[in-house]
């Protein structure tokens, strides 16, 4: 197995943030996706850690003290672990 075929492995294996259950605490793995960018310009990167308020057709988080709303299909592109 080469080295990208084990990462794509680790990050399949994770969780996304639109799968966490509301009010946990989350730890952002991987940032995928064509968005990307943006949210690591949100504070959405690697290391961070989360919490997840809110469920729906938005979700709402806590990241470093300050809340924002996400879509889904955002949420999906976040790869993590509860925690």
């Amino acid at each position: 197995m080469n080295e990208f075929d084990a990462a794509d492995l680790e990050i399949d294996s994770l969780q996304s943030l639109s799968q966490a259950e509301v009010g946990c605490d989350f730890q952002i793995k991987f940032v995928t996706g064509p968005r990307c960018q943006q949210l690591r310009e949100l504070g959405l990167c690697e290391t961070v850690k989360i919490r997840k308020l809110q469920d729906g057709s938005v979700l709402v988080c806590e990241v470093c003290g300050s809340r924002i709303a996400l879509s889904v299909k955002l949420a999906e592109d976040i790869k993590g672990t509860s925690i």
